[in-house]
């Protein structure tokens, strides 16, 4: 399913908080309750209204996010998809950290995603310890033409984060944010699709049948 990023004033997209496309409700009363403690130990509260903020209601979760001019200031992540399920978790934490902070830092976003790559290309049987020559080997091993130019341009991306390049991304910080799709593409293409493939094989072929065809492509 695609990803349907949060706008401002939309009636539904995936949520920020709960990651399910679901319906919002739109509201312009933000209220705030507060409580200190007075000078004699006293306990005040009182509340005010946040005239200048507006909220979305998720239908499905029930959490809220809060919007600033147009922008969504909460939750910061919210702009990112969730990640793919199928990822490794040691990756899925490599994207989950990036999207916590793609917001503040696109740079360090794109950085731990280019590190979440070269995992990923560990997971799929490379070496690990050159990732051009990771991506390379699994071109030869027949790797689709747009699976090589999604992790290439993660590597290449996330290089020029942490190094001087051509690529501004605190001047264009969607280019950081495209690279989030390209995580869950390449994990949907590479993991998720053969993993459905053979679930449905094992499951409704025969054993004796499979064997035969082992024994025909050996």
């Amino acid at each position: 399913m695609k990803h349907i990023a949060p706008v401002f004033k939309k009636k539904s997209f995936h949520c920020p908080n709960c990651g399910v496309l679901s319906e919002q409700t739109w509201s312009k009363e933000i209220r705030t309750y507060y409580q200190y403690v007075k000078p004699n130990g006293d306990l005040v509260g009182g509340n005010y209204d946040l005239t200048n903020y507006q909220s979305a209601k998720c239908s499905h979760c029930e959490e809220i996010s809060i919007w600033l001019g147009g922008k969504m200031v909460y939750p910061l992540s919210g702009l990112v998809e969730m990640p793919n399920p199928d990822l490794p978790d040691d990756i899925k934490n490599d994207y989950n950290e990036a999207k916590d902070i793609v917001s503040i830092s696109p740079r360090g976003a794109a950085a731990l995603l280019r590190l979440a790559v070269q995992k990923l290309c560990i997971h799929l049987g490379e070496k690990g310890a050159n990732i051009n020559d990771d991506i390379k080997s699994l071109v030869k091993k027949g790797l689709p033409p747009t699976m090589q130019q999604a992790l290439d341009s993660v590597r290449v991306i996330g290089n020029n984060a942490v190094h001087p390049g051509k690529i501004d991304l605190n001047d264009n910080a969607e280019i950081a944010y495209a690279l989030f799709g390209f995580v869950n593409i390449i994990c949907e293409m590479l993991i998720s699709q053969p993993k459905k493939v053979k679930e449905y094989y094992e499951k409704y072929i025969p054993e004796n049948i499979r064997s035969g065809i082992e024994k025909r492509d050996s």
